[in-house]
């Protein structure tokens, strides 16, 4: 039995009637650019993450590149960010022509603020929190440090869209959050798409003439801005998903708890080390991934057994930022990132999405064991 690293198939047949029907609106009305699809699902989304407004955008490279910007982020600035986190968070840094600074992590592959701190100087101007792998950070003493130190806060949520704690939802808890779209996320489109959120309306605002060249009205530009809109196809299909995100979280969420079960009571866990879950009730963590750290150096190995056995396994991300070789120029690549490097050598992420099944789990909790003979 194969078991893919996602089942975006089985997710549209579920959907495929209620998608059909709202694509063929749109299309009866040739309404592709903004327009009622956009603004209505972003005020779907303004009032799934309790913000004044919302602001879709192509991608969510393109919700970070457009965060820095309406936040007057720019050349001779520094922003602090994980070093273990996909590119693109870094990436909208230097398109910027600012600087990013890497931070090490922490256990739970989160950015460690008691080692950013120690990376402040007066040129500091923001960080960029990353809510990896689905687990909302503890935004607490990232307010403390932005408020001693007078920084930004910028949340990248690409990967935690419907996380929430007692401070609020993902997304929401800083100066602005981003978040992405694309079809493997929680919340996938059809292609790309993005969004930017956040407690602050007048930032919004910015953000949303920055998306639309810095259009104030029809030709008249107000700043230089960029052509990132979300198109009206994908905020269609995502307005039609939107609704079920929170039961397809809580299913990810019980799916990671079995897979943790199965994992100990299959003698692995002195090998294996499971994600930390979350109290029952708690959705701090939404699983985009579940991601286990492989201890005994077999990782590699490990994958290869899976890969061979159907099982689609994969490994994000295998070079942290600091050593890719597009930054080698940076003073901080030199800079040795210990739980980073480790947690790179380590990680190793399993499949899990809604349509996964009993059957699918039983598969990759069987495939575990019989590489460490205990099948």
């Amino acid at each position: 039995m194969r078991v893919p690293q996602l089942d975006l198939p089985a997710q549209y047949a579920a959907l495929r009637e209620d998608i059909r029907a709202r694509v063929d609106a749109l299309f009866a009305a040739q309404s592709f650019i903004l327009g009622a699809a956009v603004s209505d699902f972003e005020a779907a989304m303004a009032e799934f993450l309790g913000v004044p407004a919302t602001v879709g955008v192509a991608s969510g490279s393109e919700a970070l590149i457009i965060a820095l910007a309406v936040l007057d982020i720019g050349p001779g600035d520094e922003v602090l960010l994980p070093a273990f986190t996909f590119f693109a968070t870094a990436g909208a840094v230097v398109q910027r022509g600012a600087t990013p600074v890497f931070v090490d992590v922490d256990e739970d592959f989160l950015m460690d603020p008691a080692d950013a701190q120690a990376l402040i100087t007066p040129r500091t101007k923001a960080a960029i929190g990353v809510h990896l792998y689905g687990r909302q950070m503890d935004w607490r003493p990232w307010r403390a440090l932005a408020a001693a130190q007078g920084l930004r806060l910028i949340e990248d949520a690409a990967q935690s869209v419907g996380a929430r704690d007692a401070l609020g939802a993902s997304g929401s808890l800083g100066d602005i959050g981003a978040f992405s779209f694309f079809p493997s996320k929680n919340l996938g489109g059809a292609g790309d798409g993005g969004l930017l959120a956040g407690p602050d309306a007048a930032l919004l605002e910015r953000a949303r003439r920055y998306r639309n060249h810095g259009e104030t009205r029809r030709y008249h530009h107000a700043e230089v801005g960029v052509n990132g809109r979300l198109d009206a196809l994908q905020a269609t299909v995502l307005h039609a998903k939107l609704p079920h995100l929170p039961e397809w979280n809580r299913e990810r969420r019980a799916i990671a708890r079995r897979y943790a079960e199965g994992i100990a009571a299959r003698g692995l866990a002195d090998r294996l080390r499971a994600p930390r879950l979350p109290a029952p009730d708690s959705e701090e963590h939404v699983f985009h991934q579940f991601t286990l750290r492989v201890l005994d150096g077999t990782r590699d190995a490990l994958l290869a057994h899976l890969q061979a056995a159907g099982i689609g396994a994969a490994v994000y991300y295998p070079v942290p930022l600091h050593r890719q070789p597009c930054f080698a120029g940076l003073a901080g690549a030199r800079r040795p990132l210990p739980v980073t490097e480790r947690l790179a050598r380590e990680v190793l992420s399993l499949p899990i999405y809604p349509e996964l099944g009993a059957a699918r789990e039983q598969r990759v909790l069987d495939s575990l064991a019989a590489f460490y003979g205990r099948g």
